[in-house]
């Protein structure tokens, strides 16, 4: 019997050995199969981090140095490129809708259109590019780094746990410095705009603040922060994993860092589009 299940399955195992061969079968394991592998790990990770982030809080052993330490790094890499980012974005929200307001004869909505654009989407979307591009990517050469230096299985080895020690502090490090990036673009956005409207394109002050008021609420305000502390999270979550399970050597951690900031944008892009739609059908429009 058994030699009978033997030979009647020997044909269906040498056509899965040919298909996993052939060119289709080598890609759909590359990259279909290995994209669910890194989704399901990231996923543990970020249920893993976040449990041991709450545990050490609660009981008093977070490494809060280290959070001080990441936080003034984080800030200090990504502040000036947000800057240098916010203020074309808010020039070119304010072009693009003054000519069209003109066109359609309500210029005294500019103001309410360009706070909608900048608070809404474009202050999370820059603070999510700075924060993947910046940020994203020193975690991921820092943790690739040492994990080809075997120091992060020295680590296990010695008890030390990678999570609670580098990876929870980095995790709300960056959660906190996305928080503050949004409300530093949502005001360098809102400024440029009116600078941008009254002086250049000859709008009023008080029409721009008065239809920006009326449109934008704070309900608006508090999205695109929530929406910048779950970007922040996404980002060190991918560019821990990254730096994790980088192998190869230097070239290696060259991948890591690429792979880092290539999945970060797809998935806060792909979350981004998510949210909206679900800030859209909770927050009714406001109808002035």
């Amino acid at each position: 019997m058994s030699t009978d299940t033997v030979d009647a399955g020997a044909p269906l195992a040498r056509s899965r050995r040919r298909f996993s061969d052939t060119g289709f079968g080598k890609w759909w394991r590359e990259h279909i199969t290995k994209s669910f592998e890194t989704f399901g790990r990231q996923l543990a990770m970020f249920v893993e981090v976040f449990r041991v982030l709450v545990t050490d809080l609660v009981k008093g052993r977070f490494p809060f140095g280290e959070f001080v330490r990441q936080c003034g790094f984080m800030a200090s890499t990504s502040v000036f490129p947000t800057l240098l980012v916010a203020i074309p974005i808010g020039v070119i929200v304010s072009i693009q809708v003054s000519n069209i307001a003109g066109q359609i004869g309500a210029t005294s909505f500019a103001g309410a259109a360009t706070g909608l654009g900048v608070i809404r989407q474009g202050a999370p979307l820059v603070t999510a590019l700075i924060m993947a591009g910046a940020i994203g990517s020193a975690i991921a050469a820092d943790l690739g780094s040492r994990t080809i230096r075997d120091e992060i299985d020295a680590m296990k080895v010695m008890g030390v746990n990678p999570v609670e020690r580098l990876i929870s502090p980095r995790l709300l490090a960056t959660m906190v410095v996305s928080f503050l990036l949004c409300g530093f673009v949502c005001f360098v956005g809102f400024i440029t705009g009116y600078v941008f409207n009254v002086y250049m394109q000859g709008g009023t002050p008080g029409s721009y603040t008065g239809t920006f008021a009326s449109f934008a609420g704070p309900p608006d305000l508090i999205f695109a922060l929530v929406k910048a502390v779950i970007f922040g999270a996404i980002v060190a979550v991918v560019a821990c994993d990254r730096g994790l399970t980088t192998s190869g050597g230097p070239a290696g951690v060259a991948n890591s860092v690429n792979a880092a900031v290539v999945n970060s944008v797809i998935m806060l892009f792909t979350v981004n589009v998510v949210l909206t739609q679900l800030f859209a059908l909770v927050v009714p429009t406001k109808v002035v």
